[in-house]
């Protein structure tokens, strides 16, 4: 990420709104939104093999496979960046679940999954495809559910200006298509 860049750009913004770049609490402004951007934007950095390779720490599954031993994680809380408008996605849980075939991901790993892949600008629709794309590569199975709820700044702090609009998006692979019992392992409560 070239953060020099970031900073010539944020000082052009901040003249073309009407700021003064120079006044004290301004200085340092380009500095810090790019220090930002590069650590809120760091999975674009990253395919969703690449973190697929850095997160899937597995261990071998004694419990079998199918619905029941299905692992589930609910309540994954993330934020991401709406690449239509560069607005803030907030208050964001993501739910997984997926049936292990011969090995299970470390816990933390999944909800490090979520992290980095919200870690670009996005669409909440994709976010939940590249969450069950790597979960599925790292746990090295087909049966991968994933449902995301969200508030999306770009519907609540402009535009329509609605502040209770919620998103939820589903993404559904393998058995999860079409078994009800394994789509409701997953769903928000």
């Amino acid at each position: 990420m070239d953060t020099k860049a970031i900073e010539q750009h944020v000082l052009g913004i901040l003249e073309a709104i009407g700021e003064d770049p120079n006044r004290e609490g301004l200085r340092e402004t380009p500095h810090r939104v790019a220090k930002m951007l590069q650590e809120v934007l760091e999975g674009v950095a990253y395919s969703n093999h690449d973190i697929a390779q850095m997160f899937g720490k597995t261990f071998t599954n004694e419990c079998g496979s199918g619905i029941d031993s299905a692992v589930v994680m609910k309540d994954i809380t993330v934020f991401s960046f709406c690449e239509h408008h560069m607005a803030l996605m907030y208050d964001m849980k993501v739910n997984v679940a997926y049936i292990p075939h011969g090995k299970v991901l470390g816990l933390s790993k999944i909800a490090r999954i979520c992290d980095m892949a919200a870690k670009r600008l996005q669409l909440q629709e994709r976010l939940g495809k590249d969450i069950a794309e790597i979960i599925s590569e790292a746990a090295g199975t087909p049966d991968v559910g994933v449902v995301i709820s969200g508030c999306h700044s770009c519907m609540t702090a402009r535009g329509i200006k609605n502040a209770s609009a919620k998103t939820v998006t589903t993404t559904y692979m393998g058995e999860f298509r079409t078994n009800p019992e394994l789509k409701n392992l997953v769903q928000l409560d």
